[in-house]
């Protein structure tokens, strides 16, 4: 970054010099910024991008691992779209996945472009689809943003689309009106969750004890190692972006806890653990009310940050939540890939 200040002032001389502003792209060009580069100084500036695309997030989600960024400049030289993507390798293969605990990927649109028209949202698909084709890939998997019209795009360009559900609570404003629009049980929870109380003061190690005792007592293994959640934490608790509720009883013993990470449009119910001892106390109930409340202060909507599984949708809708479709895209580049995947499926069920 020291040669970074060198040719930001060399592409303001030549900028003045042809009557032209200097953007990052200029920069990019004259300093041999990589895109990775480049799209580390446009996160300093964007307070638009979804808190899962930012570089500081990838690399949380993705360290020890290597993600990277596609990017598309308008006329001016100026980021109008990205791909950020975590690449792995497995022999000589090569493919795009989702980093675990995020929901949103692919491609980035600006409010600029999406207020043009859907020409130039199709001609940057076009080329996104171009970049990665030669990129050598195996096979190609993200999520997309919530009403991204990109999705329809790559699907024009050879990608399977698929719906997917995150459920969401757009207007907080009125909170009464929020509450009266939980189901009849799970009001009922909360009736009797009246002798607990939320405490924001658990910190990250208790809360991964916590959430891997839960699971174990269900006969299930935590999915996110201990270094990736403190690593997850520090990064989002620095930017304030972050917060552990937990509810407890009168002996300040945890029944229930999430994880909670907001951007400027939404707070995201990242990581819920319950303990199944006690739940019939109310407490599933009762944290998600403090959840949103806590959205509530932030003035941002709350997402249940989506879920496929049928029971674990069905507790959500019950909080007068709105189901909001996004969608998967996937492209397998090579017969092979999907053999190896099949193969794979094939080894664990003859595990069981």
């Amino acid at each position: 970054m020291q040669n970074y200040y060198f040719f930001l002032n060399f592409a303001n001389i030549v900028c003045i010099f042809h009557k032209k502003s200097v953007t990052l792209h200029h920069i990019c060009i004259l300093g041999n910024m990589t895109n990775k580069e480049l799209y580390r100084e446009f996160c300093k500036s964007s307070s638009d991008l979804p808190i899962f695309m930012t570089d500081w997030w990838l690399d949380a989600v993705c360290a020890g691992k290597q993600w990277d960024v596609l990017l598309s400049f308008n006329e001016k030289g100026e980021i109008q779209a990205a791909l950020p993507y975590l690449l792995r390798k497995r022999a000589w293969m090569k493919y795009i996945i989702m980093p675990q605990q995020t929901q949103i990927g692919g491609i980035w649109v600006s409010d600029a472009v999406l207020a043009d028209s859907e020409n130039r949202v199709a001609d940057i698909c076009q080329d996104f689809a171009r970049q990665l084709a030669e990129m050598g890939l195996s096979y190609y998997y993200q999520h997309y943003p919530i009403g991204s019209p990109a999705a329809e795009q790559m699907r024009a360009q050879g990608f399977k689309v698929k719906e997917r559900i995150t459920y969401r609570i757009e207007d907080l404003s009125n909170l009464d009106k929020v509450i009266n629009a939980f189901s009849k049980n799970k009001k009922r929870q909360l009736q009797k969750a009246l002798s607990l109380h939320a405490d924001m003061k658990m910190n990250v190690e208790d809360f991964y004890r916590f959430h891997m005792r839960c699971l174990q007592e269900q006969g299930k293994q935590i999915s996110y190692s201990r270094e990736f959640l403190l690593v997850l934490e520090r990064k989002t608790a620095r930017l304030q972006q972050s917060q552990i509720v937990s509810i407890c009883n009168a002996d300040n013993e945890v029944l229930a806890a999430a994880f909670l990470i907001w951007d400027k449009h939404s707070m995201y119910y990242l990581i819920p653990c319950y303990d199944q001892k006690y739940k019939d106390s109310g407490a599933g109930a009762l944290l998600v009310l403090e959840a949103i409340k806590l959205a509530r202060q932030k003035d941002v909507a709350f997402d249940f940050e989506g879920s496929m599984i049928r029971g674990v949708a069905n507790h959500y809708k019950q909080f007068g939540s709105t189901p909001t479709t996004y969608y998967s895209i996937e492209k397998y580049y090579h017969w092979w890939f999907r053999l190896a995947v099949f193969w794979n499926w094939l080894r664990e069920r003859i595990k069981r």
